[in-house]
């Protein structure tokens, strides 16, 4: 009976101990926080796969050389259109290289397919070259961006990914001559394409004029004294994003030496969009790294590198020239 007592005794001492150190509150269950942006990593990207089929629609113009077509393809399950420049001596017994062309920023109550890029690309398709320019998510006859700011942002870069891997679905193409023409904003995601592909071995030649170039986020807050509101509702996101996301992962500058591909830079010193100190210290980087950059400067050009454009076409079409002939 006494060894009773003491065993129930101890038992009572037992719950008594545990339950004082017992938590209050359950443990929370461990759940990993889902973070839906970081597939847009440079990283991530350069992992995935990309594809497209793209399909010409109606023919908008009809020149001695060329004829401009409307054109269409999905990219993760979206439509995007765009404009193509194909030379009329390409076909699928003649097939061309081409020239994807990336435009700048510009704002969607004024935009029209072809804007930022078709002035170029009609020199291309008289010189042979095909241009394919996309209108990107929530332009022209393409579907809505995502309504997340940063999203949208990244969005550009699937549609320039998914364009680039669906070139050769178009019988004219020779999909092994495939080159990339950016400007403005349109250079950032040039630049940010070549670090993702070059991670993948694939080597686009690519020209540049004036590209927007600085780290992610700055690359876009410096442009916010244009809005409205002076940005205060872009940072105001950008504060929500930077509590789930490391923004060094975002970012083209830190993936410079993933770029395999020869390029060639343009930028004039009159630009008042683009610092001539931003493409200075780019090429700078990719000298640094040993890459294969190609830099020219125009004195008083603008952005649009007005009183220097014919010349700098001509470079770009010898640039083409010489790395689709190798």
């Amino acid at each position: 009976m006494f060894l009773g007592a003491i065993i129930v005794g101890a038992l009572v001492i037992y719950r008594l101990f545990h339950a004082k150190t017992k938590p209050l509150v359950s443990p929370a269950v461990n759940k990993i926080l889902e973070k839906p942006f970081d597939k847009y990593s440079i990283g991530n990207l350069s992992k995935r796969s990309f594809s497209s089929q793209i399909t010409l629609d109606d023919a908008v113009a009809t020149t001695s050389a060329y004829i401009v077509y409307k054109f269409h393809f999905g990219s993760d399950h979206k439509k995007i259109t765009g404009l193509a420049h194909i030379p009329n001596s390409c076909d699928a017994q003649n097939q061309c290289p081409t020239i994807v062309q990336f435009r700048g920023y510009v704002d969607v109550d004024n935009y029209q397919p072809g804007v930022g890029t078709r002035k170029s690309a009609e020199v291309f398709a008289t010189n042979g070259f095909i241009s394919l320019a996309p209108d990107f998510l929530g332009y022209g006859g393409s579907d809505n961006p995502s309504a997340n700011v940063f999203e949208a942002r990244f969005e550009t870069y699937i549609t320039a990914l998914n364009l680039l891997a669906g070139v050769g679905s178009l019988p004219q193409v020779d999909a092994n001559r495939v080159g990339i023409w950016g400007h403005s904003n349109g250079g950032q995601i040039a630049l940010t394409v070549l670090e993702i592909m070059g991670n993948k071995g694939q080597r686009y030649p690519t020209v540049l004029w004036a590209p927007v170039s600085k780290p992610f986020p700055y690359s876009i807050l410096y442009y916010t004294d244009e809005a409205d509101d002076k940005g205060k509702a872009l940072r105001k996101e950008l504060a929500k994003f930077e509590q789930d996301y490391d923004v060094f992962s975002f970012d083209l500058t830190r993936y410079l030496n993933n770029i395999s591909a020869p390029v060639q830079l343009h930028q004039g010193t009159a630009d008042d969009a683009v610092p001539l100190k931003w493409s200075q210290d780019l090429v700078k980087s990719l000298q640094d790294l040993a890459k294969d950059i190609t830099y020219y400067e125009y004195p008083g050009a603008d952005h649009n590198l007005s009183g220097a454009w014919n010349l700098v076409v001509q470079r770009n079409i010898e640039f083409f020239h010489k790395h689709f002939a190798n």
